[in-house]
């Protein structure tokens, strides 16, 4: 008798305690929502495994996640996307495991953001090994590791403070953020990276969008911008694109695709401001996206080259507002299906 109550007033403190903590950091603005995670990559690449030839894949880096709505695309083509593009990749490993690991010939979208694209096929390099691991894990994942994503995804939905993505945002509620930002003397000098906060909001699907305040805030976008800035600076200062290596690489999975009747469609998606001259200047067109493309000798769409595409500015120089996010999808679609270059 004398247990039972212990354990209830136990429990009963536990909830307390829980509320308080949930009460205290919705009172700071925060909001439950899910987490972009391996898990959630995972999910969908399991997807591939039983798709056809109508099907879609998106593959790359963060501005085709940002950039393409599925609810905008699926209307307009009747077919929803599978959203595998991840933040800070290349598209190289990811589109190699489809190759080589599935018997997939449907469309696949390949996002070229030549500063990432271009980068390196070194397996060490971060581009590199941020995507690599989503694809080894989906290798050797374990139903104990399927069961814990089903039942933390409830959690993470309604519960504020279980914040704590993969990346390293400064708005995280995990403990190693909240110690890592506590300001004790000069313990934080001398870090180099900019605080990087959550600025987007993503769906049980990968469906991803930009926040509200990133393109109504002008400084909270700046904060992003500075981060861009630093990461910049790391890639000048840093080994020059391997570009000879990555054609080569990736031709090679092109080639393989392409002759099981598998359609590749390659898509550079905007950007604006101080990053799209750095991007220009670093990496040329002519020198880059052309060559590739011309490699390649596959659908490319080039957001330069069409009205529809080139009217968009990025509130922080790299991604496309929710909204806007949604009318590229719709147009990027319809020039798709006017020019009969997915299968539909």
């Amino acid at each position: 008798m004398h247990l039972k109550k212990s354990l209830l007033i136990a429990i009963a403190l536990g909830i307390a305690a829980i509320t308080a903590w949930e009460l205290y950091w919705r009172s700071k603005g925060y909001q439950p929502g899910l987490e972009e995670t391996k898990d959630l990559w995972a999910v969908q690449r399991e997807k591939v495994e039983n798709s056809g030839k109508k099907d879609v894949l998106l593959l790359g880096d963060s501005r085709l996640l940002f950039d393409i709505q599925l609810n905008d695309w699926e209307r307009e083509t009747g077919t929803r996307p599978i959203q595998l593009a991840t933040p800070g990749t290349t598209p190289l490993p990811a589109f190699h495991d489809i190759v080589k690991n599935t018997d997939y010939s449907g469309n696949i979208v390949i996002s070229v953001t030549p500063i990432v694209f271009f980068s390196t096929t070194n397996p060490h390099a971060e581009f590199w090994h941020r995507i690599q691991s989503r694809v080894d894990y989906y290798k050797k994942r374990t139903l104990a590791n399927q069961l814990n994503h089903f039942l933390d995804i409830p959690l993470q939905q309604n519960l504020a403070f279980l914040a704590n993505d993969e990346e390293l945002w400064a708005d995280d509620l995990d403990l190693k953020t909240l110690l890592r930002n506590i300001q004790v003397g000069d313990r934080l000098e001398g870090m180099k990276m900019p605080p990087f906060y959550r600025f987007q909001e993503i769906e049980i699907d990968r469906n991803l969008k930009m926040t509200e305040r990133t393109a109504t805030d002008t400084s909270f976008a700046n904060t992003v911008k500075n981060v861009w800035g630093f990461y910049g600076q790391q890639a000048a200062s840093g080994p020059p694109p391997d570009k000879e290596s990555v054609l080569s690489f990736f031709l090679s999975d092109l080639s393989e695709f392409k002759s099981r009747g598998g359609n590749v469609i390659l898509v550079r998606c905007p950007s604006s401001g101080l990053l799209r001259e750095v991007e220009s200047k670093m990496m040329p067109r002519t020198e880059f996206y052309d060559i590739l493309v011309e490699a390649a000798d596959v659908p490319a769409y080039h957001f330069e080259d069409y009205e529809q595409l080139n009217q968009f500015y990025c509130p922080e120089w790299s991604h496309l507002s929710a909204q806007d996010a949604s009318t590229f999808s719709t147009e990027l679609a319809r020039i798709l299906i006017k020019d009969q270059v997915i299968n539909n």
